[in-house]
């Protein structure tokens, strides 16, 4: 790291848990973040000012009006942008030592396989359960790291996936199901909720791209917002799953 580097992070180089080697790892690292919404825009922003060092933001939307209520990557001179564009700019416009990559794509199962084979740890913020479990199933098979977000109405959820031999993944979660599925579009959503549930998956994945701390591997983190409680719930992989059971 040079001078303006060492300036740039050191209050998270103050930390023990993090230190120099940390904040290397972090530089080094290559994140994939699907979703360039609400949550993926508190993830992204956090994430490159953490000075994760190569970003890739999957999307294949365009930036409308009734994003910028919550997708705080985006300002209202990017309507009708490209989602990846406004996301690249404000990134490194925040911080120019990093690279960021852009891809307008609705991800495929071969796609996935291809881009996550290449990447350290993946960040979910897409909003259907047909794109997570696809998410899932490229992490399991590449054993890559996915920390899982998802936010509606006034509730919120997160959770680490190590996808290591024994450990649940997110089938185990939700096994082929996903009745809680549903749009901000359809079921409504509070604008800084998506923003506590992304900045909690940045955290997530700042521990675990530098080991510092206990990731939240094996449990999921529950939020009700409106009351303001949260609640841990502990996981166990599926032996049924037919995802993650047969490794």
């Amino acid at each position: 790291m040079d001078d303006q580097q060492l300036l740039r992070y050191s209050r998270q180089i103050l930390l023990p848990q993090i230190g120099v080697e940390g904040q290397r790892q972090l530089l080094e690292a290559r994140v994939l973040i699907v979703g360039a919404g609400g949550l993926g825009s508190a993830a992204a922003l956090y994430l490159a000012s953490a000075g994760v060092g190569d970003i890739t933001i999957a999307d294949h939307d365009k930036v409308e009006l009734s994003n910028l209520q919550r997708q705080i990557l985006h300002r209202e001179k990017d309507i009708g942008r490209r989602k990846v564009d406004s996301a690249r700019d404000t990134l490194t416009g925040l911080n120019p030592d990093i690279k960021v990559t852009g891809l307008e794509a609705r991800l495929d199962a071969e796609q996935l396989a291809t881009l996550i084979g290449k990447i350290d740890l993946v960040i979910d913020g897409s909003d259907n359960f047909n794109t997570r479990f696809a998410v899932n199933e490229a992490c399991v098979a590449s054993r890559t790291p996915l920390v899982s977000g998802a936010a509606i109405r006034l509730e919120g959820q997160v959770s680490v996936f190590t996808n290591q031999p024994g450990e649940p993944c997110y089938q185990c979660l939700y096994g082929g199901g996903g009745e809680l599925d549903g749009s901000c579009s359809e079921n409504g959503v509070l604008a800084p909720l998506v923003g506590i549930i992304g900045s909690i998956q940045a955290t997530e994945a700042i521990k675990v791209l530098t080991g510092a701390g206990t990731p939240l591997s094996g449990r999921l983190l529950l939020l009700d917002a409106l009351e303001m409680q949260w609640r841990s719930l502990r996981l166990k992989a599926d032996p049924k799953c037919p995802v993650c059971s047969g490794r």
